[in-house]
C-alpha cells in the first residue's frame, strides 16, 4: 500500500481547499468513462455525454492524449496541478499552470501513466495546450452552468468535516474521505492500496481537495520553495446528490426558500451546512428551522458540538405528498 508520514505539524498546518480545475478535471474523468458514481451523476452524463464525444470525435489527437492521459491506476501529472492553497484562485488562473507545462514533462507524464513509449501521434509539443482547451471545453459546457450549487456543495462538505475534525480527530475525517485511504497511526496516512514507497510529508503544505463527482486521485509539487501535497476526495454522496428543488405545490405552502431547506433534511444537516447548500444567510436559515420545528416536520439531535436537523415522519409525508406524480 501507498503511505504518507504525516507529522503532526503538516496536519495542523494543513486546509480543505475548493478548486475549480480540480471539479473540471474530475467532470473530464466521468465524461471519458461514461460510468455514473450516483443517480445525480447519471442525468448529468445524460445531458453532456453525447457533446463530449463529439467534441472528441473532431479532434482525435486530443482524444489519444485523453486515453493516454487517464491511466486505470495513475493520472498523468501534469493534468492534476496541486492547488495554490493562496486565496480562492479562479479556473482560469489554474488552468494556466497545466497551459505552462513544458512538452518534455507532458510526454515524461504519458509515459508513466502508459508504462511504455507515448504513441507516435504524441509526440508533439501542443500536448499541453491541447489538454488545457479540453479542460477548458469541459469547464465551460459541463461545470460552470452548474457551479454555484457545486461550489455550495463543496463548502458544505468541507464545513462537515471540520465539525469531524474537532469531534473524533484525523483518523474520523480522514478514514472516511476516498477508498483505500485510512490513518494507520504512528503519523501514517495511507492515501491508497497500490504498492508504492512511502513518502515522508514534513515542512510542506498539505491540502484536501473535494469534488462533486465519484473520483479522486493525489498529487504533489516539489519543484516549489514550500513543496505542496494534495489529496483530492470525492464529497459526501448525501450532498453530491442532485439538486432537489422543491415542488411547486410545498413552495406555495411554506415559501419556496423553507420548503427548499424541508427538502433537504432527508438526510441530517447542520445549520452552516444548509447555510452552505441554499446559499441563504445564517439568520434566515436559522428562523426557517425554528418554524420547522414548531411545526413538527423537522427535528433537532446533538452529535458532539454540531446540531443536526431532520426530518420528522410528518415532514416526509408533506414532501412526498407535495411531490409531482409520475
Amino acid at each position: 500500500m501507498g503511505w504518507w508520514e504525516v507529522n503532526a505539524d503538516t496536519l495542523a498546518g494543513s486546509r480543505f481547499v475548493v478548486s475549480p480545475l480540480a471539479e473540471a478535471t474530475t467532470c473530464l474523468i466521468a465524461l471519458e468513462r461514461a460510468r455514473a458514481a450516483h443517480p445525480g451523476e447519471r442525468g448529468w452524463l445524460d445531458v453532456h455525454l453525447a457533446g463530449y464525444r463529439a467534441r472528441l470525435a473532431g479532434d482525435p489527437v486530443t482524444a489519444l492524449l485523453v486515453r493516454s492521459a487517464l491511466g486505470r491506476s495513475w493520472i498523468a501529472d501534469f493534468l492534476t496541478p496541486v492547488p495554490a492553497g493562496e486565496g480562492s484562485p479562479g479556473f482560469e488562473e489554474e488552468l494556466e499552470r497545466v497551459r505552462r507545462t513544458p512538452p518534455g514533462t507532458a510526454r515524461a507524464d504519458l509515459e508513466t501513466t502508459l508504462r511504455r513509449p507515448v504513441p507516435e501521434a504524441l509526440r508533439r509539443s501542443d500536448l499541453p495546450e491541447r489538454a488545457a482547451r479540453l479542460l477548458e471545453w469541459v469547464w465551460e459546457e459541463t461545470v460552470l452552468p452548474y457551479w454555484p450549487r457545486r461550489r455550495r456543495v463543496l463548502e458544505a462538505d468541507v464545513l462537515a468535516r471540520t465539525d469531524r475534525l474537532t469531534q473524533g480527530g484525523w483518523a474520523d475525517v480522514l478514514g472516511g474521505m476516498r477508498p483505500g485511504t485510512r490513518w494507520l497511526g504512528g503519523n501514517r496516512l495511507q492515501i491508497n492500496t497500490q504498492d508504492n514507497p512511502p513518502q515522508e510529508l514534513t515542512g510542506v503544505r498539505l491540502m484536501f481537495v473535494p469534488v462533486t463527482r465519484g473520483h479522486g486521485w493525489t498529487a504533489w509539487s516539489v519543484g516549489t520553495p514550500v513543496p505542496r501535497y494534495a489529496l483530492v476526495y470525492p464529497c459526501s454522496g448525501t450532498l453530491a446528490e442532485p439538486d432537489r428543488t422543491a415542488p411547486e405545490a410545498l413552495g406555495r405552502l411554506l415559501g419556496p426558500a423553507r420548503a427548499g431547506v424541508l427538502v433537504l433534511l432527508g438526510t441530517p444537516k447542520s445549520t452552516s451546512q444548509l447555510v452552505a447548500l441554499t446559499g441563504q444567510g445564517l439568520g434566515s436559515v436559522g428562523r426557517h428551522l425554528r418554524i420547522l420545528l414548531e411545526a413538527g416536520l423537522v427535528r433537532r439531535r446533538r452529535a458532539g458540538r454540531s446540531v443536526l436537523y431532520q426530518r420528522t415522519a410528518a415532514g416526509e409525508t408533506l414532501v412526498e405528498a407535495s411531490a409531482p406524480a409520475g
